[in-house]
């Protein structure tokens, strides 16, 4: 595993499934964008994407032989993370542990933070809360 300065770490095995998407989307959207919104039903919610433009205010990261993107708002929940790919599901999906979320959704797609107020802890798109 390789932790870049920003303090978030892309396991090896989710850097190359990164890869693959990249090379199934003909090279295009050359980085991988993490970031954090508001919403979900703890309050925050997770989103990765693939992406060939660079913001004025993104942090700009090459780790296992990929550059990520994360935007400043994001950075500071993001801090000491983890992507991970998960294998247990259905056809593998991205994980992302992430040392910040003082509580989660089930579904590991929302989380609240310690200075953020939390949702409503019901989640539509998991059996958990």
């Amino acid at each position: 595993m390789e932790t870049a300065q920003t303090g978030i770490t892309v396991t090896a095995e989710a850097a190359s499934h990164v890869k693959e998407l990249i090379e199934e989307n003909g090279g295009t959207h050359t980085h991988l964008r993490l970031w954090v919104a508001g919403g979900g039903c703890s309050g925050l919610s997770y989103g990765l994407a693939l992406d060939d433009n660079i913001e004025e205010d993104d942090e700009q990261f090459q780790t296992n032989d990929i550059s990520v993107l994360v935007d400043a708002m994001s950075l500071r929940y993001l801090q000491g993370a983890t992507i991970e790919y998960d294998t247990e599901k259905l056809g593998g999906a991205f994980k992302i542990n992430n040392p910040n979320a003082k509580s989660g959704c089930g579904c590991g797609q929302s989380f609240s933070a310690e200075d953020e107020e939390g949702g409503s802890g019901k989640c539509g798109g998991c059996s958990g809360s």
